[in-house]
């Protein structure tokens, strides 16, 4: 038995893989650390950009720096794509790729090399089948995640996840079903379906199905009570998806992210994005039609070779313009491997990161609009913390992905309370009062 930490960088993805291998570590008799005493940390890389890996070499060193003595076990993205350069961090124990990370702990049974780490890699771009996840550690039970696609086709032109997570890849349908099944019987009210391409789901099963397909026979069979969707590309959204969420028996939340990386065309085009500003519009105005509560998260790129001041601008005034509630901010920065590496035009890092400042901006005034336009509604409620360590009163989400504190409430963890919106809180979230049933 020994005790571990895991630390995640990067997507949803890689938090149910963590999950996952948390899961896996307590099944072999291994004990989560609460801090002290550590002997094993794994450390879970992202490499979607060149930020992300350096922040994954960051947090490796750290691993080390605050756990002497302890095995240090490195997986991931950045395992997968530059696994030589992580043998060159000294202490590293283990290096796992992609390929391996479910069979960690049947590596863990080999002793340390202390003269060099040992590396379990190979290439995962022939892979054309999915490999399911075991279901999440067992003292998380309100909101699960159910990873049920992997990998992506899309090779856009700053992107190394393809080289990373190999080809786009599904869930059988009826092991998703029996997947979220166990998940309800566990106690889970919310589970989030999460993939690095989840609109593509089903495209390479056989017989092909849709994201459309699972929605509506997870609806069907009353499996959970909330789903929600991680999220999804402009060109998925289309009518039949629309229709499906709308639907009376649908489950699944109001709650859309969407990858945007820019608002100009020609950058778009440049990316290898597949839309125009134009659609991307007109896919969310769709959206706020039919769902005029739901959250609506946007992705941004800022930076990308080429991009001018007036791209910018066509960027920036078109979320201005556009009904989203959110913004999620990344700085474009060179990434080995990809195409838009070796692009002309860079632009310099001091005007990126002033143009994510102007952006993030923005993204905060719209996330307050948002919160204050809820103002006098009633909401349903996933509670997630009977006691939140800030406040001290109740505290959970709702299905249009407010945070929302619940003072003076007596409501039990894992339950969805209706809560009429009062206030909204410096931080972006929101209080209310608990509404009798």
């Amino acid at each position: 038995m020994k005790r571990f930490t895991i630390t995640t960088l990067g997507c949803k993805v890689n938090q149910c893989e963590s999950a996952a291998l948390e899961t896996l570590l307590h099944e072999a008799g291994h004990v989560k650390s609460d801090g002290g005493g550590t002997e094993m940390v794994i450390v879970n890389t992202c490499t979607v950009t060149a930020k992300a890996a350096m922040q994954s070499r960051q947090a490796i060193r750290q691993a080390i720096r605050n756990h002497p003595g302890a095995r240090v076990v490195v997986t991931g993205c950045y395992a997968q794509t530059a696994p030589e350069e992580i043998r060159s961090i000294p202490e590293v124990d283990l290096i796992v790729g992609h390929g391996d990370k479910l069979n960690l702990v049947n590596l863990l049974e080999s002793p340390p090399d202390a003269r060099s780490p040992r590396l379990y890699h190979q290439t995962i771009e022939g892979l054309r089948t999915f490999t399911a996840l075991p279901s999440v550690a067992p003292e998380s039970r309100t909101r699960a995640f159910l990873k049920i696609q992997d990998g992506c086709n899309a090779f856009c032109t700053y992107c190394i996840v393809p080289h990373a997570r190999g080809r786009s890849r599904s869930m059988p349908m009826n092991d998703a079903l029996k997947h979220l099944r166990k998940l309800a019987d566990d106690g889970f009210k919310e589970v989030v379906l999460s993939g690095i391409h989840l609109g593509a789901y089903g495209k390479d099963l056989d017989p092909s199905k849709r994201l459309t397909d699972l929605l509506a026979a997870a609806a069907g069979q009353g499996l959970v009570p909330r789903l929600r969707i991680s999220s999804i590309e402009p060109t998925e959204i289309d009518a039949g998806l629309i229709e499906q969420i709308n639907a009376p028996d649908s489950v699944v939340c109001p709650h859309f992210h969407i990858p945007l990386q820019s608002g100009d065309n020609a950058i778009l085009k440049r990316m290898g994005r597949t839309y125009t500003r134009e659609r991307f519009a007109d896919r969310i105005h769709s959206l706020r039609g039919a769902f005029p509560h739901a959250a609506i998260g946007v992705d941004v790129l800022s930076g990308f070779p080429g991009e001018t001041e007036a791209a910018f601008h066509q960027t920036h005034d078109l979320i201005r313009d556009l009904p989203v509630t959110y913004l999620h901010v990344f700085p474009f920065s060179p990434r080995k491997g990809t195409p838009a590496a070796t692009y002309d035009h860079q632009v310099p890092q001091q005007v990126v990161k002033a143009r994510c400042k102007t952006l993030r901006r923005l993204g905060e005034e719209k996330k307050g609009q948002f919160a204050r336009a809820n103002i006098g509604r009633t909401v349903k409620v996933l509670v997630e913390s009977k006691n939140d360590a800030l406040t001290g009163s109740p505290k959970g989400t709702s299905e249009n992905y407010l945070t929302v504190v619940i003072p003076g409430a007596a409501v039990e963890e894992n339950t969805v309370v209706p809560v009429c919106i009062g206030e909204v809180k410096g931080d972006g979230s929101v209080s209310g009062r608990l509404v009798k049933k």
